[in-house]
């Protein structure tokens, strides 16, 4: 992902636009991927502009600064978000400013405290993503025949997510040197520049390779991203992605076909079968031992279900 840092912050106060200059240099410097640093960014960019219509007196200096918002600011732009947008999209915002006065206040010491020290977070609800049955991946997978170049590239595309739960911009960011068919593996950049190799089956592999076998007839074929857009010498976006599986999903006639949900759906189906829930960790990309317990968590009942079938816990006596 590219994004224009300059084209983000026109119209701001040069207060603002340096500070967020420098920031961004910070970010860079620490390695994060330019997703996190164009969100981070953009709930500080989106702050700034918030502040510049309100009509209060007291917001001048906010105007001019982010060094002079203050929690009641912050609070105000908390609860704009949550009306006007969602509760977890300002809980991503709160995420991001926390990270940005923070730097205000650590790294560049033009603070004393960060306003959001007494910002309480927003009550978001929890939101259970159900599994996709393998019926309905069969239906997806259907309206992609065919030996032209997309349906080759979505049959691989959504085998691949099906059959390793990765993320969609793990899987948007792959490039040729990522796969290797003599291994049947596949490198994922994680969270984190967390590196790691997936195994994938031979129905996977198999889709890969067609693709791979269309792909050199393409405009794009000298390009080293692993997946290209239908038209130019272009790689196809994690968005282009999500407007491709929506549109699967809509000619299916299956609602709501999203990455995240084979993601889940692997979680779950790899709990099904009795897998350690550490080597569910490996093949995630997890570090925290709360990612299991969500992951899947719409599926648990289903699960404990079938587990009390099989015991049969009282049934024999």
């Amino acid at each position: 992902m590219t994004f224009d840092l300059d084209a983000m912050t026109t119209g701001l106060p040069q207060g603002w636009v340096g500070f967020l200059r420098d920031w961004h240099r910070s970010l860079r410097s620490a390695n994060h991927p330019a997703t996190t640093r164009y969100n981070y960014l953009l709930a500080a960019v989106q702050l700034a502009r918030f502040l510049a219509v309100q009509p209060s007196h007291d917001r001048d200096s906010a105007c001019a600064t982010p060094v002079d918002v203050t929690r009641h600011d912050l609070e105000a732009f908390q609860a704009w978000m949550v009306e006007t947008r969602s509760a977890s999209t300002a809980m991503n915002k709160y995420k991001a400013l926390q990270q940005f006065f923070r730097w205000l206040m650590v790294d560049e010491e033009e603070i004393d405290e960060s306003p959001m020290l007494r910002l309480r977070q927003p009550r978001t609800a929890t939101t259970l993503i159900p599994v996709i049955s393998d019926q309905d991946t069969t239906t997806i997978l259907d309206t992609c025949r065919g030996k032209d170049f997309l349906p080759l590239r979505d049959t691989a595309i959504i085998r691949l997510l099906c059959n390793t739960g990765a993320r969609l911009s793990e899987v948007a960011n792959l490039r040729l040197d990522d796969v290797d068919l003599a291994l049947d593996t596949i490198r994922y950049h994680g969270k984190g520049a967390k590196d790691r190799r997936v195994r994938f089956g031979p129905k996977t592999g198999r889709a890969i390779s067609r693709y791979l076998r269309a792909r050199r007839e393409h405009l794009g074929a000298d390009l080293p991203h692993l997946w290209l857009a239908a038209r130019g010498a272009c790689p196809l976006q994690a968005n282009g992605i999500k407007i491709m599986l929506r549109r699967r999903g809509e000619a299916a006639g299956i609602d709501n076909v999203h990455a995240h949900r084979w993601r889940h759906t692997y979680a779950h189906q790899w709990k099904l079968a009795g897998g350690d829930t550490g080597d569910l960790m490996l093949v995630m990309g997890w570090t925290s031992d709360d990612m299991p317990r969500h992951y899947g968590a719409a599926a648990a009942a289903d699960r404990a279900q079938q587990i009390q079938a099989r015991l049969r816990i009282g049934d024999d006596v």
